[in-house]
């Protein structure tokens, strides 16, 4: 799209091209992938995006209402395409029939490259293999921000961080916390290689309920990848193979497992705890 500045923006008036494909990158993850770009909305997310300089590449705003101070000093400082819009056809776009925001943000995606993961210092990096639901990896990024993680890899096929209930879950975490998409365990450990090889000492270590080191007996605060299985299945075998350990967080009571992102919160407060002077 054409930049405008926020004086002379352009306007969409209906259901028309633009409009649909706006709406693609909601619900069409090929889509959304394609073009490289995915809807923001909400305060926090947005100022999130801006204060870590994420590019924006178009804000729209409904037509006819006069915007917050927040609202006007995002809109007349961000340079980018400007759009305005029926507050009925943004509630559509928002997903929001009671509370139509004041700005959504069409945001650009950066690329799914494992060299933007840190490497320097202990860095503490997560994966998540195969999460099957956007909420969990947007939870668990809340987790990682607020217990100071590195970096989220999601592996294999799994459901799509820039899915609005993942970017929604993070409740602007999203922007802080680097993510990136990796086919499957293979380039994980092949990057975990080369950074041993350049004198990071990565450990590996697998999170299960049957695993056989107690977390509060794990070293979590020296360089650490901690990978995360799928929510129902687990880790993979070939996950498990390429792990220097498999960690169990002790529990008591008749439940067996915990949902996937509250695992990850617990062994991310452990290693925070024992990074924590």
């Amino acid at each position: 799209m054409q930049v405008s500045p926020p004086d002379r923006p352009g306007r969409i008036g209906s259901r028309n091209a633009a409009y649909q494909q706006l709406e693609t990158l909601l619900h069409n993850r090929t889509k959304r992938h394609r073009a490289g770009e995915f809807i923001v909305q909400g305060v926090r997310p947005i100022g999130r995006a801006l204060e870590y300089d994420w590019t924006i590449r178009t804000l729209i705003r409904p037509e006819d209402r006069r915007p917050s101070d927040w609202a006007r000093g995002v809109w007349e400082c961000t340079r980018c395409h400007h759009v305005q819009m029926p507050e009925e056809l943004l509630a559509q776009l928002a997903e929001k029939a009671d509370d139509v925001p004041e700005l959504l943000a069409v945001v650009e995606m950066p690329p799914d490259d494992l060299e933007r993961l840190p490497s320097s210092g202990s860095p503490l990096i997560v994966v998540f293999d195969r999460p099957g639901q956007p909420g969990n990896i947007g939870s668990l990024l809340r987790s990682m921000d607020a217990f100071g993680a590195s970096a989220l890899v999601v592996t294999g096929h799994a459901a799509d961080p820039y899915d609005p209930k993942s970017v929604r879950a993070s409740t602007g975490s999203f922007f802080t916390v680097p993510t990136v998409r990796a086919e499957s365990h293979r380039e994980v450990l092949e990057w975990v290689t080369r950074r041993r090889v350049g004198g990071i000492p990565l450990t590996v270590l697998g999170t299960d309920e049957g695993g056989e080191q107690d977390l509060r007996r794990v070293d979590l605060a020296g360089p650490t990848v901690i990978v995360i299985g799928n929510e129902t299945r687990g880790l993979t075998r070939a996950w498990r193979d390429g792990c220097d350990q498999i960690i169990s967080i002790p529990m008591v009571g008749t439940a067996s497992s915990l949902n996937a992102a509250t695992a990850g919160a617990i062994v991310l407060h452990e290693a925070l705890r024992q990074r924590t002077p």
